[in-house]
């Protein structure tokens, strides 16, 4: 058994995975099966949710590469691979585009090592980290980008796991510093509103039975992540909302995209 499939833990169920199990994914377990169903149960909606988020994911990538003329992604929290995942949607733009995965989760980066090949002409790269490592991430990510060039930080249902409300807006600050002007910061966050009061009840059986605990933010505290920076149109709003293709209905994962 390697280092990483040890630190694998089945008998608890794991955001990543069953965000995977909403997703369609099948890289599981039925610890995270079951309690997907019981979350669903209380919310319905809730598997909508994991699909309006990588949908946005892909639009707000493919919309930096081709309109922004982003070539470098640094992805923190990345979570199972999935269809679309950020390298492959920035390379299909720009092949040259380089990309940086950051996760702590085992299971993440036993499958990020084998699934997440990039182009010949781009590089993409791995990196076994905390959101709060925000030294250990800067400095393995000069390894594959250039900090002094335009980056988008991607933090997608990530800052969440942060429970303080100040230490999460200075790990942002911290990172968003550290970039070239012309960066862009793309989040996405769950929300509480007022309008669905059955996601504060899913939300709540996640943090009595799962791993690891989440914590909602109203959306203006949402919006807040991107004090200081320029925040582009529709700003912060429901991820499916976010420039979508088509109008779909708004869920409880409130995103936006800020240009420093």
């Amino acid at each position: 058994m390697t280092d990483i499939e040890s630190r694998i833990d089945t008998s608890r169920p794991h955001t990543a995975r069953i965000w995977n199990y909403w997703t369609g994914g099948k890289d599981n377990y039925p610890v995270d099966r079951e309690a997907g169903d019981q979350i669903r149960a209380l919310h319905p909606g809730i598997g909508d949710y994991a699909k309006a988020d990588r949908l946005f994911l892909g639009r707000a990538v493919r919309y930096l590469a081709e309109q922004e003329g982003i070539r470098q992604f640094l992805d923190v929290g990345t979570g199972l691979p999935s269809a679309d995942n950020t390298h492959e949607v920035a390379q299909r733009v720009a092949p040259d585009a380089r990309v940086v995965y950051v996760d702590n989760d085992p299971l993440v980066l036993a499958h990020a090592r084998a699934l997440l090949v990039g182009t010949p002409e781009g590089r993409t790269d791995y990196l076994d980290a905390d959101l709060r490592d925000v030294d250990t991430i800067l400095t393995a990510a000069e390894k594959t980008l250039d900090l002094s060039q335009p980056v988008a930080l991607m933090l997608l249902g990530v800052v969440i796991f942060v429970e303080d409300d100040e230490e999460s807006y200075a790990i942002v600050r911290r990172l968003m510093d550290a970039l070239a002007p012309g960066s862009h910061l793309v989040l996405s966050h769950t929300v509480t509103h007022p309008d669905m009061p059955d996601v504060d009840a899913a939300v709540a059986f996640w943090n009595e039975h799962g791993t690891p605990k989440l914590t909602q933010r109203t959306p203006a505290a949402v919006a807040r992540y991107f004090d200081g920076l320029e925040l582009l149109e529709p700003g912060v709003v429901s991820c499916s909302a976010w420039r979508p293709e088509q109008p779909t209905p708004d869920v409880a994962m409130y995103a936006g995209v800020g240009r420093k």
